[in-house]
């Protein structure tokens, strides 16, 4: 396996052997970045391009843009934003009330702001699940393709979803 190819490229093709050995070498490198504080986290940011070059060559197999890759990520930082205004509107409620913490009524608005944002993190990340089961399990496109030979590890047949 050519490991520079595989996390420094996003061209060509790879089957789902190469995709889920690179897809668990960064989920294992994600974990130990993030124990380590702040400059595990900043450096984890680096992960982002192996990610998507994994990613990009795995829906070249089956015949889709590299550019999908970047779906988890734009619907996280929609999301993110979304979940930020939800949550911000129910603490601005909560404020505006003038009773501070001594009102039951503020205590529930900003529990359901928060709870709102936290929902939408929580369908982010089923999402993210379900994205990457899909480029994952997709069958190989058998034949050449546009992006380049099918990988020998390929794995043909009609797509899984």
């Amino acid at each position: 396996m050519d490991w520079k190819n595989l996390f420094l490229s996003a061209d060509g093709r790879i089957g789902k052997k190469e995709f889920w050995i690179g897809w668990v070498i960064l989920f294992a490198a994600s974990i130990v970045l993030g124990m380590i504080p702040l400059i595990g986290q900043i450096a984890s940011i680096a992960l982002i391009y192996p990610s998507v070059c994994v990613f990009s060559k795995r829906l070249h197999d089956f015949g889709k843009s590299g550019w999908l890759a970047a779906v988890p990520y734009v619907a996280f930082v929609v999301g993110g934003i979304v979940a930020f205004m939800i949550g911000g509107a129910g603490i601005f409620a909560a404020a505006m009330s003038g009773q501070g913490g001594n009102d039951p009524a503020a205590a529930a608005a900003a529990m359901t702001g928060m709870g709102g944002a936290v929902a939408i993190f929580g369908l982010i990340f089923l999402f993210c699940i379900a994205y990457t089961l899909w480029v994952g399990l997709s069958n190989s496109d058998p034949r050449e393709n546009r992006y380049g030979p099918a990988p020998a590890d390929g794995q043909v047949g009609a797509p899984v979803l």
